[in-house]
């Protein structure tokens, strides 16, 4: 090269990369050299499972190589038909079947040599049926040749319309080549001694065109391990950061536990206990708290918080709680000033419909012992006298960034994040990696578990009269439905034609309430006031209701479409019942089509575990749709699998808290490479990952 090569070079250096070829690869995130050599393949043809087309067996999965010979479409109508290409190889002939995809007709000449895997099976001959093809030609196979014993797996990537894998492979050669000796190596000898990894450059090469099965693993390790080292790496610095920052010691007493737990009619729990002693001792530190607080709805999460708040009212600060939604902000209010009757402590709600300009003048003077709002607690012109301690509650449904606005309002105020959809231990490592965690795993006593049971939508009528006994006994009744009014594309029941049909055909003996998005605040403040008095026995919601809605008397829960909702979704909404002394139902009403969405109904009908919901939630929907990559810091993971190489991801947090305790600024110079690339990859991010 006549220039100094870099990584970082824009990816048009590398030679066979032109204009147009490097705009098809920025599709693919690939924007430098780097981002191409971490471009890692999906899959790999394993030559060894290549076999001659006569030893292809019915009811085996087969890969072969040969030339089409006939390429035949016979048409249906309307896209649908039967495409068949005829293959041959020295060893004899087959047919290659296609159902309903004539476009691909196109992709087929006589002449052309291709790969093809799939089910085999006997009709007429040999056939595959809807197998997966790869052309490969003198110019598209990019040096590989899949008869040759040197190349036995064989890289297949992720690709964007104009751009094929053979010419792919080569440009990724060329760049190993050229720029492979230039990459650092982030990962001091000693963890690749003690794990017995490879260097980055062995890594990638192996990577992407292995030698063998077991210098593809060894290089997959490696990698998995050091994308979690690196993010692992910038949350034990945020968390060594925040342990050394001066904040609020807060001082109690034995004569003020006491006067607290008057407030409460009830004793805590063991649980509640637990998590309470951890946040006393990081309240009394002069380190900023920083915890997270999970445990099912109902395990009574808000009166531990409760009690921390009134401890910062002892000492003179004031106290914000963060709620996603009015709905809940209001419960949160309601609960908190009942159980606040006839103390001192002066509570007050700010959400975007309450009374604003009093309150934010009362926060600004310190009148407001205690804050309860939605984002309208971050806003610019809320200032507080003197803020101490942060609940932010439900914390999956705010971006970090708003987090962050909260505690800017105060001089490093201890804050406590609680939700009541249970963290996987994955999560508990990446997300919330620098807050320690307290979970609540009992029920209040008296609580039973909330029966559940799926039923097909043929069965509606019968949990229409079990309703119907429920509610002519005193109880109440939710249901829930997908949509807020009828769709034109989708065959669903919507909230307000299902409200219509209880009101006037199911249940016209009882009051049948509504309660969706789309309502006002007043609106929906005059349903939930109906139905908490008991003037209103069904309530009909959307998804709204998962949170906020306290009624101790709703014993039954139905899910209309039940698989349409997620599994946390679900199991929020079970929440809502069950609050009381009495047996509460849970009704799923849905016809599962796809195996994922059987798979969610039937473990939320195996347990009430909500730590098992989280981690099945995990496995079925993948941490990036589950909490929203971007919002949360996740890394940016390219290779490895947070449920599948957990236990690689807990080394990976080891190591990296044994290297920031023995190098807390990274300043050895056989860190300085693996300094370097977390802040290129997390210097942004660096500063919001302890929000939570």
């Amino acid at each position: 090269m006549d220039r100094q090569a870099d990584i970082n070079d824009p990816v048009q250096y590398v030679q066979g990369i032109g204009p147009k070829r490097a705009e098809l690869l920025e599709r693919l995130g690939i924007v430098t050299v780097r981002d191409l050599l971490y471009f890692f393949p999906r899959k790999y043809h394993d030559r060894h499972n290549l076999v001659p087309i006569a030893e292809a067996r019915p009811g085996e999965q087969a890969m072969v190589l040969g030339d089409v010979t006939k390429v035949n479409l016979r048409r249906r109508g309307r896209g649908k038909g039967v495409l068949m290409v005829e293959v041959r190889d020295e060893s004899g002939e087959m047919r290659a079947v296609w159902f309903n995809q004539n476009y691909l007709a196109d992709r087929f000449d006589a002449g052309d040599t291709v790969l093809l895997w799939g089910p085999v099976r006997e009709y007429n001959g040999i056939e595959l049926i809807n197998p997966g093809f790869e052309h490969i030609g003198a110019e598209e196979h990019g040096g590989i040749a899949l008869t040759d014993e040197a190349s036995p797996l064989v890289p297949v990537y992720p690709l964007t319309e104009g751009l094929s894998q053979g010419q792919v492979r080569p440009i990724i050669r060329t760049a190993l080549d050229a720029y492979g000796a230039l990459l650092p190596e982030v990962l001091p000898e000693g963890l690749l001694a003690r794990y017995g990894l490879p260097g980055i450059a062995r890594a990638l090469a192996d990577a992407h065109f292995p030698e063998s099965v077991e210098a593809k693993e060894a290089a997959k390790r490696r990698l998995i391990y050091e994308e979690f080292m690196v993010f692992e790496l910038a949350v034990a610095l945020r968390r060594h950061a925040a342990r050394s920052a001066e904040g609020i010691a807060f001082k109690t007493s034995a004569e003020f536990d006491r006067r607290i737990r008057k407030l409460f009619p009830f004793e805590l729990t063991a649980s509640q206990e637990g998590a309470l002693t951890g946040i006393l001792s990081d309240m009394q530190s002069s380190s900023p708290m920083n915890r997270l607080i999970q445990g099912d709805v109902g395990c009574g999460k808000t009166v531990v918080a409760l009690y921390a708040m009134l401890l910062a009212s002892a000492n003179k600060y004031q106290s914000a709680i963060m709620a996603p939604t009015e709905i809940l902000a209001e419960q949160h209010y309601r609960t908190i000033t009942k159980m606040l009757e006839g103390s001192k402590v002066r509570v007050r709600l700010l959400t975007g419909s309450s009374d604003r300009g009093r309150a934010l003048a009362e926060i600004e003077r310190g009148e407001a012992d205690i804050v309860i709002g939605t984002h309208a607690v971050i806003q610019s012109d809320v200032t507080f006298h003197r803020l101490g301690f942060i609940v932010i509650d439900e914390q999956h449904k705010f971006g970090v960034m708003q987090r962050a606005r909260l505690r800017w309002k105060g001089r490093l105020p201890d804050v406590l994040v609680m939700t009541a959809t249970p963290i996987p231990r994955t999560l508990a490592l990446t997300v919330f990696g620098d807050l320690d965690v307290s979970s609540i795993g009992e029920l209040p006593p008296g609580r039973r578990p909330v029966a559940t049971k799926k039923l097909s939508p043929g069965r509606l009528g019968r949990a229409y009269e079990f309703i119907r006994k429920q509610v002519a006994a005193g109880r109440q009744a939710f249901v829930v439905c997908p949509l807020v009014e009828q769709s034109e594309t989708l065959d669903l029941r919507s909230a307000m034609e299902t409200a219509d049909e209880l009101e006037r055909r199911v249940f016209p003996e009882f009051s049948v309430g509504l309660l969706h998005g789309r309502m006002s605040a007043e609106e929906k403040e005059r349903a939930m006031g109906a139905f908490a008095r008991g003037d209103m026995r069904i309530m009909v919601s959307t998804i709204v209701v998962e949170v906020g809605i306290d009624v101790p008397n709703a014993t039954v829960m139905l899910v209309l479409h039940a698989e349409r909702f997620g599994l946390a979704q679900l199991h929020q909404l079970r929440g809502r019942v069950g609050r009381g002394a009495e047996q509460a139902t849970c009704l799923l009403c849905g016809n599962p089509k796809s195996e994922d969405a059987k798979q969610r109904l039937k473990v939320l009908c195996e347990t009430t575990d909500g730590f098992r919901i989280a981690e099945e939630d995990l496995k079925l929907r993948g941490t990036g749709e589950l909490f929203g990559t971007r919002q949360h810091g996740l890394p940016d993971v390219r290779i490895g699998d947070f449920v599948e190489d957990v236990e690689t991801l807990e080394r990976a947090r080891d190591d990296a808290a044994a290297l920031v305790a023995a190098d807390p600024k990274l300043g050895r110079p056989e860190h300085a490479a693996l300094r370097r690339r977390m802040l290129d990859l997390y210097r942004d991010k660096l500063n919001l990952i302890g929000i939570g």
